[in-house]
């Protein structure tokens, strides 16, 4: 409900976080050098409040007690964010540790009056009040951004998850801890006073400082390279943090909401429904655990009887020393320990061919994988740590897969518990379990050091997840170079080309030099994605009569109602039918904004079909597609009918460029082209393959903006043609033709962050807001362009015969030819 105010506060101190630090340091300085407020602490509590100076029986088990749970607690708050295994989080936490806990509470503990002093047995209670889970939550939602911007976001997002459950939380303990004050024990009492102020703080703290302080940090953190955050250089990338597993559990903030009621009458109560001072007061005595009805002028002398015969000063300090000395030995000498020997056991798993099951044994921390006769899966001992089923029933648990080891993740596919595909879900960590994938792997000797050098760390792998890839286990870094300017319709464009053949961006940029006075002029001449259904009816009379039911307006304008509820961007054009015996094989044409569409197409023709299944019951729809689409096949009907966008291209190059950027002659580029592009075409039977090399120009932008690859097979239909210009035919005309680019820039791969990148660079990334479908339109119109610059610069090469010297020149490697030079007879 006040989940805005939260985020609204959250997004100001991400923002300004000078300005907030800043203003909280001024004011702990002032508290810090100011005279004790004249009012000092509230009256009930002041009074109890006095001095630290007796000890007896009582204050001395209940001060050890405290002791020993403090240092408990913050070993174990330790070692839990040791686990994390990120720098940023530990020190990060452990500053606004200290000065939220210590510094701005002892300013706040001075301003009110009281004895700084007093604070060396307050020490270990405080500890108790440290929670590093909530600043440690703040910190991973920070930490799992990749720019300022988002740092700052993801601050506010989470403030405003966490803000009203802190601030629940801050009232119940100030209530709680508020009780001890009522308690009898003086030193307790102290410390309660103390706690109640010091959790006031830490919350106010943690509201302010904090977020300004990790916003800050985090943009100084930022490595000089290109701004890329620092903390992304690690191996360790932050696990998702997912809103739903954040948010409190309803029952469990009501029952806090009664509980806060209730402890509020109980203070209300004890501290001003008394009668004034001199009147009877319980207390219970912590030693034998009687009550005792006392006044006040008899209070500091029942409290001095009890005499500490049995327990001394000392003997305290000395339990606290042994319980730190205890933890120390076990976190430097077993913890240690235990986590080599489990890095070790990772590192030697070996697989031996067997046409059996296997099992796993240890043998001395490293793991073998041996042939087993027939065990089932339950009855699979574990390769290394707790059995199989211990950790399949941790797997089911809260604590989740997350809290197994690598060997133990892997012992549960191995065993059949898991499925391969399902390890980044398991683990709640991507890369985490494509990490385990490479290791289930490279089990196979064959592959053993195969993936050495395919990297999969830094990735993210959360926006591959479902919509990208399955079975991951790494990424393939492709070579981008880019090509221009390309001046288009007036425009400068720079084009990235993902490739690995040399010369192809040299050529492409040549190309686009010669192109730069005249300039290229694109169209989209039509634009329609397709996808063509195949359906199969009893007998060739019903098939004919469903196929003119179609074709007849009124019914073909109900099957694109149907269609076109099915997205707020696809919007069938048109259908095409074609019989074949008893089938009928229909192409729905269909715009698709700014997105390639196929799934769109898919989605739409569906509930058409239903649709037309309605008038026709005895239609069987046997596919979706029926290979009249066309997809990802050579195909003559989308060369002639289109498919995607559809772009024509042209230029008229003056011909002093021709001769002096390309190095040939209009005359010589014409017959080159009529020959190899028309009538080698021919002889070759081709089928939109009038052109030198459209599929190298198209697959490269393709790779580098997120598009599907093999749908350069369809995309690489082109016509190249060129001819004499002007008055004097000494100028080149130049155009090509593509009817069928399958493009788009939302869906697919252009969400991943790299493609993402190329299209911000050509300045189409993401759907248009203004005119859906333009930023796809543009693409496929600078693709077409960028096919013109390589088609004049490829043929000109082929024209002055430059092709083989640019080739062996860019296009082969020196440590091939290096050892490969012939000897000299």
């Amino acid at each position: 409900m006040v989940g805005w105010l939260f985020l609204a506060h959250g997004q100001f101190c991400a923002s300004h976080p000078w300005e907030v630090i800043v203003a909280t340091f001024t004011l702990t300085a002032c508290m810090l050098t100011v005279d004790p407020h004249p009012l000092g602490l509230p009256p009930g509590w002041r009074k109890n409040c006095i001095s630290l100076e007796e000890y007896n029986a009582a204050d001395v088990i209940v001060m050890t007690l405290i002791r020993c749970v403090a240092v408990l607690y913050s070993y174990y708050q330790f070692c839990h964010l040791q686990k994390l295994g990120s720098k940023y989080i530990l020190g990060i936490a452990g500053l606004f540790t200290v000065f939220s806990s210590f510094v701005f509470s002892s300013s706040v503990i001075n301003f009110l009056g009281s004895d700084i002093s007093d604070l060396k047995d307050a020490l270990f209670f405080f500890l108790l009040l440290i929670d590093l889970s909530k600043a440690t939550l703040l910190a991973q939602f920070a930490l799992s951004s990749c720019s300022q911007d988002e740092v700052k976001h993801n601050i506010a997002r989470g403030i405003a998850m966490l803000g009203p459950t802190i601030t629940l939380d801050t009232v119940v303990e100030t209530l709680v801890i508020g009780v001890g004050t009522l308690s009898g024990v003086r030193r307790l009492e102290v410390l309660c006073c103390f706690a109640c102020m010091s959790v006031i703080v830490n919350y106010i703290v943690f509201m302010t400082f904090y977020p300004a302080f990790l916003s800050l940090i985090l943009e100084l953190a930022r490595s000089g390279e290109g701004g890329r955050p620092a903390w992304h250089d690690r191996s360790l990338i932050m696990k998702a943090l997912h809103e739903e597993d954040q948010k409190p559990n309803p029952v469990v903030q009501r029952v806090k909401v009664i509980m806060s009621a209730g402890l509020m009458l109980v203070h209300a109560h004890s501290r001003w429904s008394f009668a004034s001072e001199g009147e009877e007061l319980p207390i219970v005595n912590l030693v034998t655990g009687d009550s005792v009805v006392i006044t006040n002028s008899t209070q500091d002398a029942q409290i001095h009887d009890y005499i500490m015969r049995w327990l001394t000063v000392s003997a305290d300090h000395i339990v606290i020393l042994i319980l730190l000395l205890a933890l120390a030995v076990k976190f430097v000498f077993f913890e240690v320990k235990d986590e080599l020997n489990t890095t070790r056991g990772m590192d030697g798993w070996v697989e031996v061919s067997s046409p059996v099951e296997h099992k796993f044994v240890q043998t001395d921390q490293v793991c073998w994988e041996l042939p087993s006769s027939s065990q089932e899966p339950d009855e699979q001992p574990l390769p290394c740590d707790r059995p199989v089923q211990e950790c399949l029933a941790i797997c089911k648990s809260d604590a989740g897969a997350n809290s197994l080891s690598d060997s133990e993740v892997m012992s549960l596919v191995s065993s059949g518990h898991v499925a391969a595909y399902q390890l980044e879900k398991m683990v709640g960590d991507p890369e985490r379990g494509v990490g385990i994938r490479r290791k289930i792997l490279t089990q196979k000797a064959d592959l053993k050091d195969a993936l050495d050098n395919l990297p999969y760390k830094n990735y993210d792998y959360t926006k591959v997840m479902g919509a990208c890839c399955e079975n991951v286990i790494g990424y393939m870094p492709v070579p981008v170079g880019v090509a221009g300017p390309l001046k288009l319709d007036g425009c400068l464009v720079y084009v990235p080309l993902a490739t690995t053949e040399g010369c192809l961006v040299a050529s492409t940029n040549r190309g686009s030099r010669a192109l730069m006075r005249c300039g290229v002029t694109s169209r989209i001449v039509a634009d329609g994605m397709t996808r063509g259904p195949v359906v199969r009816f009893p007998n060739i009379e019903r098939a004919s009569e469903a196929m003119l039911w179609m074709q007849a307006a009124q019914n073909f304008e109900a099957m694109k109602k149907h269609f076109d509820s099915t997205s707020r961007y696809a919007r069938l054009s048109k259908i095409h039918i074609r019989v074949a015996g008893r089938h009928l094989f229909i192409r729905f044409v269909a715009t698709t904004g700014d997105a390639m569409g196929m799934n769109m197409l898919s989605k739409g023709t569906e509930v058409a079909l239903s649709f037309v299944q309605q008038m026709f019951p005895d239609m069987e729809i046997l596919s979706l597609s029926g290979n009249f689409c066309t997809d990802k096949k050579p195909a003559a009907v989308n060369w002639i009918e289109g498919r995607g966008k559809s772009v024509v291209c042209e230029a008229v190059v003056p011909a002093d460029v021709v001769s002096s950027v390309l190095k040939t002659s209009v005359q010589a580029l014409v017959d080159l082209n009529i020959t190899k592009n028309f009538y080698g075409s021919a002889i070759a039977g081709s089928v939109g393959g009038n052109n030198a090399h459209a599929a190298n120009i198209v697959t490269a932008i393709f790779i580098a903006t997120g598009q599907d690859p093999a749908q350069n097979v369809g995309s690489s239909n082109c016509i190249t043609i060129m001819e004499p210009w002007g008055d004097d035919k000494k100028d080149l005309y130049v155009s090509c033709s593509m009817p069928s680019i399958e493009i788009g820039t939302v869906g697919g791969g252009t969400i991943l962050p790299p493609q993402a990148a190329c299209l911000d660079m050509l300045g189409v990334k993401g759907a248009n807001a203004v005119c859906p479908g333009e930023n796809a339109n543009m693409l496929a119109r600078i693709v077409c362009g960028t096919v013109l610059a390589g088609e004049l610069s490829l043929m000109s090469a082929l024209a002055a015969g430059h092709l083989v010297k640019s080739h062996l020149r860019h296009n082969r490697s020196s440590v091939t030819t290096s050892g490969s030079e012939p000897s000299k007879s």
